[in-house]
């Protein structure tokens, strides 16, 4: 007997199918997975951040990423620009798309489509992005195997501070066991998901190695401006006492002056006098804190969103605002196809192969923001180039709308029963199988109708006319079967532009543009023809009306 392939995951290791439900236990206080943070960014300097990265640069990250966690606590703009990147990709819909029309390939993709309706799933994906700000994160599968299946019933995150690289490459990741050795990861058990802002190592390509920086430089602009406010925000308080005034009307004088800062209230000896002496420049002075918080702010909006526009209210550089939301658009649909290789790589592809072992087509997850302008565009070329002869695959099409494909028993939409156009009759040309010789006086078009219906022998001219047949029909046929070969010569010209467009936008420009370019000489001499003929045999009917 065949023995059953050994399932292996991305980086080559065997997957022991016991792990993947075995617990792997809570963290401890204790241990070496605790979940106590420490809190590095607690008078941070240049010198002290220095060497953080550098530390986290040599495979020895965890102070790194607990200032990455400290900066999104402690910085409202940070977190809300990190936020807005992390949300605007996490909501976005998630279609699947099916390997091929076959049944059980439709059905694995069907499954998939069942499992994105969880409820939790957006927080999962949110999670999964943690990605962006730190580099790369971790995320656990807790696989479901109650009923003899392969189903993913929870993604978990996991602290990164409890994962390591290994020191050949600082590439692969290494999980801390609870002895505190570092050990490969469980085989189709965690989604290791990078998303960088750089080329580079993951270590290296987070986006909170830019904004520590801009979060350090600004908490000593906001210490400055509050040292400031406090000094010079207020009056200068002056006390004024006499030559004779005793030590104890000093003190009293002294603690009027001081106190009356805070409660604005106080009361002096007869005789003493108390001034309030103002700052005229107070203004312009705290203007410079507030344009460098704000530019620094400005600074970490570029690093995060690629722009400014959308949340420092800020238009010029880029230009409008509709451009700084287009760049946002950008960096969110890169985003969003970096997520889908993730989850399809560490998710899609290990459950299939547990669930039905090896196979050769596997059902793809995109995650993209759907647009009407495309699937109106894709609508109507589709209602154009099919009756044409072009050949679409309806999974596809159904992939392209987001639409599952139905079930035995379902309730579907479809067309009504309708007597076909003329041109598609058999023997028309547009008939898929056009036959040489079609049943005289068969059909009649019905006036105001589309439809045809049969027509009564007697309806027809030319049967009395041409006892032993109908001349036209047999000249129509043969007219139709000439204009097959050009008919092709055009078609072949529109499918070649159909394979070469990149897009259905590109597509409608190639149309128009090679239109006047088709060769369309053969089926013009067939059409002439045709006219010649059909004005020959009107001249016949009526000469033969003369006579008789």
């Amino acid at each position: 007997m065949a023995r059953t392939p050994q399932l292996l995951d991305r980086w080559g290791n065997p997957v022991q199918r016991a792990q993947l439900i075995a617990d792997t236990g809570p963290p401890s206080m204790t241990g070496f997975r605790s979940p106590v943070s420490g809190y590095p960014g607690d008078g941070l300097t240049p010198i002290k951040l220095a060497q953080i990265l550098r530390h986290a640069d040599h495979g020895n990250p965890v102070q790194y990423l607990e200032l990455a966690e400290t900066i999104e606590e402690r910085d409202p703009h940070y977190i809300g620009v990190l936020g807005t990147r992390r949300r605007s990709v996490a909501q976005v819909e998630i279609s699947v798309d099916a390997a091929s029309d076959a049944p059980e390939d439709v059905a694995r993709a069907d499954l998939v489509r069942e499992w994105l309706k969880r409820d939790e799933l957006q927080q999962e994906m949110f999670d999964i992005l943690d990605c962006l700000g730190k580099g790369y994160s971790f995320t656990r599968i807790d696989w479901d195997t109650s009923e003899g299946q392969w189903w993913p019933k929870a993604l978990k995150r996991e602290d990164p501070r409890w994962f390591r690289f290994d020191r050949r490459d600082l590439a692969t990741p290494l999980k801390i066991a609870d002895d505190g050795t570092e050990q490969p990861l469980d085989p189709f058990r965690y989604i290791f998901a990078t998303i960088q802002a750089k080329s580079g190592l993951p270590l290296r390509g987070g986006l909170a190695r830019v904004a520590a920086w801009g979060w350090m430089f600004k908490q000593y602009t906001l210490r400055d401006w509050a040292i400031f406010t406090q000094t010079f925000g207020q009056p200068v308080r002056v006390g004024k006492y006499g030559k004779g005034a005793s030590e104890q009307e000093k003190e009293t004088l002294f603690r009027a002056v001081t106190n009356i800062a805070g409660d604005c209230a106080a009361i002096i000896p007869e005789g003493m006098v108390m001034e309030f002496v103002e700052t005229k420049n107070v203004g312009a002075s705290s203007d410079l804190y507030l344009k460098r918080a704000d530019w620094l702010d400005q600074q970490i909006s570029k690093a995060v969103l690629g722009q400014t526009g959308t949340t420092d209210s800020v238009t010029s550089g880029l230009g409008s605002g509709a451009e700084h939301r287009q760049v946002q658009e950008d960096i969110e649909r890169s985003d969003a196809k970096a997520l889908s290789a993730i989850i399809n790589r560490d998710l899609i592809r290990p459950w299939m192969q547990l669930e039905f072992g090896f196979i050769k087509g596997l059902p793809r997850i995109r995650i993209e923001r759907p647009e009407s302008e495309d699937i109106t565009t894709a609508a109507n070329a589709l209602g154009v180039l099919v009756p044409l002869g072009l050949r679409v695959s309806m999974s596809e099409v159904r992939d392209k709308f987001g639409w599952s494909d139905p079930k035995a028993g379902d309730d579907v939409l479809a067309v009504l029963p309708a007597s076909p156009p003329a041109a598609a009759l058999p023997g028309g040309p547009l008939d898929p199988n056009p036959i040489i010789k079609r049943e005289p006086d068969k059909f009649k078009r019905v006036e105001g109708d589309l439809g045809i219906t049969a027509a009564p022998q007697s309806e027809r001219p030319s049967a009395a006319i041409f006892p032993g047949g109908d001349p036209v029909d047999d000249l129509a046929d043969q007219l139709a079967i000439e204009a097959r070969p050009a008919m092709a010569a055009m078609l072949s010209q529109v499918e070649a532009m159909i394979e070469a467009a990149g897009s259905l936008e590109e597509l409608r420009e190639m149309l128009l543009t090679g239109y006047p370019e088709l060769d369309a000489e053969g089926l013009a001499e067939v059409i002439a023809i045709a006219m010649i003929a059909g004005h020959a045999g009107g001249r016949a009917v009526v000469a033969e009306d003369t006579r008789g």
